[in-house]
């Protein structure tokens, strides 16, 4: 389920498209707006009169203002539909990162405040290189640094007194990895456990970027790759959001426009020491038109999303380059 503040930067993005102002906007649901239940709309507007939101609120409604006017956009037309995904996201490979759809033509997603690209497992993106979207049923650090996760395992069971615990780390159960995790909550590892858990780091590290290296056999496989890590996907569509500084407003191509105006240059991936098992990528771009090269880079932060030893890790891929700097994004006119 979408969080309260997904919920609000959404919707909002959507009655900017079709109200004049936030006010008449959140005082009755416009009838051109489907898909959004009343209990969600009732907490959009609730969260409406509070002040912590006001920001928020202000941001996504301007932003839907700007595509009803943009001449990329709706050129000034009011919609007659537009429609909220929501929680609903379908199964399947290279979808379009769409929260909203306007009059069954224009897609949307929008995006505030995060440069997360993408959250799948390791194996999904280090092996398959984002193609499906099956989980693994494989714990990545056990797969790829099994004697280093052993010996981290050893060290934090020691540290937090408990001898108890299975002497494989495999064979936690869920509550045992409740419960370590709770034990390791202080944000701050002890003294003892930072020199495992760097051993760890650097070996996943080292095989997640070796993994992924050979996966990418081919020229196409790089491309298809960065296509993916991007969302350039079979259609155009629009990102709205901010950034940390300012709106984001963006019309990304599809992959027939960027095959048509650029080339990939190379794509190349290699460990990053930081104080979690990183994975630092970059990709080399030439405009067909220029003979000036673009960089375009990031990192995968390979990581547990739920605290220490509960579930498995998640492969978190960012992008450190500026979206206006993206090759096949466009600032929306």
């Amino acid at each position: 389920m979408p969080g309260e503040l997904t919920e609000i930067t959404e919707v909002a993005t959507a009655l900017g498209m079709l109200c004049p102002d936030l006010a008449s906007a959140v005082a009755r649901a416009p009838a051109e707006l489907h898909n959004v239940p009343g209990t969600i709309w009732n907490r959009i507007v609730d969260a409406h009169a509070q002040s912590k939101y006001a920001a928020s609120f202000a941001s996504a409604f301007d932003n839907g203002r700007a595509f009803r006017s943009a001449v990329d956009g709706l050129r000034g037309r009011r919609p007659r539909l537009v429609e909220w995904k929501g929680p609903h996201r379908p199964p399947g490979d290279d979808v379009i990162p769409a929260d909203l759809r306007i009059d069954h033509v224009y897609l949307v997603s929008c995006k505030y405040l995060s440069r997360v690209l993408l959250n799948p497992g390791p194996t999904r993106l280090f092996e398959r290189l984002l193609v499906g979207d099956e989980r693994s049923p494989e714990n990545w650090f056990a797969r790829t640094a099994p004697d280093e996760f052993q010996a981290f395992y050893v060290a934090a069971a020691t540290a937090v007194g408990r001898p108890d615990l299975p002497a494989d780390v495999g064979l936690l159960t869920r509550p045992q990895q409740r419960q370590l995790k709770e034990a390791l909550g202080a944000r701050s590892l002890p003294a003892e456990l930072r020199a495992p858990w760097q051993a760890l780091c650097a070996e996943v590290s080292r095989r997640s970027a070796a993994t992924w290296d050979a996966a990418m056999a081919s020229p196409r496989d790089r491309l298809r790759l960065l296509w993916r890590m991007l969302r350039i996907t079979t259609a155009t569509y629009f990102v709205l959001g901010t950034d940390a500084t300012a709106h984001l407003r963006l019309r990304v191509d599809s992959a027939w426009d960027w095959m048509q105006a650029y080339e990939l240059r190379s794509l190349e991936v290699a460990p990053r020491p930081a104080g979690q098992p990183e994975v630092a990528w970059q990709a080399v771009v030439r405009p067909r038109a220029s003979l000036f090269d673009i960089e375009v880079s990031g990192h995968v932060e390979i990581r547990w999303s739920h605290g220490r030893f509960f579930g498995f890790p998640e492969a978190k891929v960012y992008l450190d380059t500026p979206h206006v700097d993206v090759p096949g994004f466009h600032v929306l006119r």
